[in-house]
């Protein structure tokens, strides 16, 4: 007798989402916006990369991923003309906090291209200097990661920045903020 529950039946924290066609049609990889309908379909955390001492920068990334556990290592992709990509270059480190459910406007503002920099873009936005980096570590979130950059490899129009872990924390519950399908999503229940 299986402990597993039936197909039909939904998981716990299940995502309250469409059905898939039986036979999902292959992507026309030659228009970018249907790879980023197949990528789309991959539900992620929504995470805040953060870097600099004296004028730090954010931006919101769900290209985020645990890489090892030993050693601790992190990666997040950033897109080669963000401002933020100089900035973790000149300071070999970074800081990540993972976003709860409550904190799309969050994800929002370090999305928004037009919010205000330096100092002004952390403004109403409850955060502390982390111990390790410098960095902006932002508040009330699922977790947070302070990273010594270690490796740096090129991926196409981004980078890919392996980080290892200098310092982490985690909140006591809660539910994370998630992204699926071109949009912020919640877990269900």
């Amino acid at each position: 007798m299986s402990s597993f529950p039936s197909a039909s039946a939904p998981l716990p924290g299940a995502l309250d989402l469409p059905p898939l066609p039986a036979h999902a049609p292959e992507a026309d990889l030659g228009d970018p916006r249907a790879l980023r309908g197949v990528l789309g379909r991959f539900a992620t955390g929504v995470t805040v990369l953060t870097a600099g001492r004296d004028v730090p920068c954010g931006m919101t990334a769900n290209s985020f991923t645990s890489v090892s556990l030993e050693p601790a290592q992190v990666l997040v992709c950033v897109v080669k003309s963000a401002a933020i990509h100089a900035t973790v270059l000149a300071e070999g480190s970074f800081a990540v906090s993972v976003l709860a459910r409550d904190q799309e406007w969050v994800a929002r503002h370090f999305a928004d291209s037009r919010r205000p920099r330096g100092l002004r873009e952390f403004e109403g936005i409850g955060h502390r200097r982390g111990h390790y980096t410098g960095a902006p570590v932002l508040d009330d979130v699922q977790a947070w990661l302070e990273c010594r950059l270690g490796d740096v490899h090129e991926g196409g129009d981004h980078t890919i920045f392996v980080g290892t872990v200098l310092g982490a924390g985690r909140s006591a519950g809660g539910d994370p903020l998630l992204y699926h399908g071109g949009g912020f999503a919640r877990l269900a229940g």
